[in-house]
């Protein structure tokens, strides 16, 4: 099979591993409906989150990264609020706004941080430099499951671009909280 794309290995990073308190952060959180800063220990307050670090928006493994989380219906809240699932691309709440839309997750409570300039993936050590573009990174694809204290119950970063988590795992997880 003839890939349009080149795969690529990413250089080591020391991410935030399981048993560690993720690092909390402020930034954009964009809905259906509209925008606010809201930091990460704000969410976990209310309980687990599972926090997605996905390419732009626009990029095929954002697109297959929502539909797999909108068709497993991870996140969609039950009256004791169970689980967040929150992404952060270096997006903008414009272009967020549009891929909630797009994926049809404005039905849900689906939400995506916003950080052009990609400095939470640079605290979480996962920012990759774009080739061809001087000055420009994005986060790498990973996923951190935490807790209410924003313990890392589950922690998956790519090794290469593509790689997709093992959505499995993620739910296997999920349900073990």
């Amino acid at each position: 099979m003839g890939l349009d794309f080149e795969v690529v290995d990413l250089p080591p990073a020391d991410h935030p591993e399981e048993g560690e308190q993720a690092p909390d952060f402020e930034r954009p959180l964009v809905n259906a409906e509209y925008w606010e800063d809201a930091a990460l220990s704000d969410l976990t307050e209310d309980g687990p989150v599972l926090l997605l670090f996905h390419t732009m928006d626009g990029a095929f493994p954002t697109t297959y990264l929502w539909n797999e989380v909108r068709d497993r219906g991870w996140g969609e809240r039950d009256e004791d609020g169970n689980l967040q699932v929150v992404g952060l691309s270096i997006s903008s709440p414009y272009e967020h706004k549009t891929t909630i839309d797009d994926r049809d997750i404005e039905d849900t409570d689906y939400r995506l941080f916003s950080d052009p300039q990609n400095g939470v993936a640079e605290r979480y050590d996962i920012a990759h430099d774009l080739d061809g573009m001087a000055g420009v990174s994005e986060p790498r694809p990973a996923v951190f499951l935490l807790d209410a204290e924003r313990v890392i119950q589950y922690a998956w970063v790519a090794e290469e671009w593509p790689q997709f988590p093992d959505y499995d795992e993620i739910e296997a997880a999920i349900d073990d909280l």
